[in-house]
């Protein structure tokens, strides 16, 4: 039902400047168009070696670290006798605000996309229909207090914090989607209206919740010193979507690079309030623009978190059902 004309017609909307992702080239042959319904993130059963080093690989070259400071539970720290962490933390605090910040989002993203592999795994395969449900188990594995030396508590929390920057990032560009001229580009003039419609609904709900992260301390140094941090960002970001290139199940690679596409389109409109607020109500400007794919992946990046915070209440019920046995 996509046309052609549609997907030029988008091609001239993206027309934008400051990515905070590696954003895939929709003209080249080699791009494929996922049904992000038809293809729900679950488990793939790809982990192990390869799964870890992707991540490692994320945290390693992203986070602003010296390679003299190990994370915690990292299986090639040297060890440290009862370190446990202490000396990462010790670092961690150490560093500034937004550094922190950062360290804390993907530690919230990762987190979150452990819980999606928790919550939909392969329970049973006979009879040749896939069951999918939670696994307390892996839950366990991934976020227990003795598995995890008690990182799994923070870990979690993470993913609260980077719920509210999301949700931060969603109230602050409500009036960018408010303009009347603004159009979602479905390829189909009804839908389109229905799916503004249900957006603007979205925002007010948003806005009756008054408890967001308040980014007014992040970036308040130096001009200088804040176009450089914004610039770094930026490039880390490039670079974590880069990296999630290498992940060889596909599928897993698709919900990885949304997910990360939407974190750093969060972190874009963050980073660009001034320029939200001048933003004309009659015309695109040139100040501040949102791609197709940035605002697909911002709404489906949000939808993920808001999943994992609800399965991870469902996990709380179920080990709480366990314990009473």
């Amino acid at each position: 039902n996509q046309s052609k004309e549609a997907f030029a017609d988008w091609a001239r909307h993206d027309d934008a400047q400051d990515h905070f992702c590696e954003l895939d080239d929709e003209t080249s042959p080699d791009a494929e168009y996922v049904d992000l319904l038809l293809n729900p993130e679950r488990y793939t059963g790809y982990k192990g070696p390869s799964a870890w080093r992707v991540w490692n690989s994320i945290y390693e070259e992203n986070c602003f670290k010296p390679r003299s400071v190990y994370r915690p539970l990292n299986p090639l720290a040297p060890s440290r006798g009862d370190d446990d962490g202490e000396g990462f933390y010790n670092w961690l605090e150490g560093l500034c605000l937004e550094k922190r910040v950062f360290y804390r989002l993907i530690s919230g993203l990762h987190s979150s996309i452990n819980i999606h592999l928790s919550a939909e795994y392969l329970l049973d395969e006979s009879w040749g229909k896939p069951v999918w449900g939670p696994n307390v188990q892996e839950f366990r594995q991934r976020f227990d207090t003795p598995e995890t030396k008690a990182e799994g508590t923070r870990w979690l929390k993470n993913l609260y914090f980077l719920y509210l920057i999301e949700l931060r990032a969603l109230y602050k560009v409500a009036p960018y989607f408010e303009r009347a001229f603004i159009n979602l580009y479905t390829g189909n003039a009804q839908e389109d209206s229905a799916t503004k419609d249900l957006l603007l609904q979205i925002f007010n709900e948003i806005k009756s919740f008054p408890m967001h992260f308040d980014e007014k301390s992040m970036f308040a140094g130096s001009k200088t010193e804040a176009k450089t941090l914004k610039e770094e960002f930026r490039l880390h970001f490039k670079n974590i979507s880069r990296i999630m290139d290498c992940v060889g199940c596909s599928k897993c690679r698709l919900w990885g690079k949304l997910q990360t596409q939407g974190l750093g389109t969060a972190l874009k409109i963050l980073f660009s309030e001034k320029e939200i607020k001048n933003l004309s109500e009659h015309s695109s400007s040139k100040g501040f623009q949102l791609t197709r794919q940035e605002i697909v992946a911002l709404l489906n990046g949000f939808a993920r978190l808001s999943t994992s915070i609800q399965q991870l209440h469902n996990f709380r019920l179920l080990l709480k059902e366990k314990s009473h046995h």
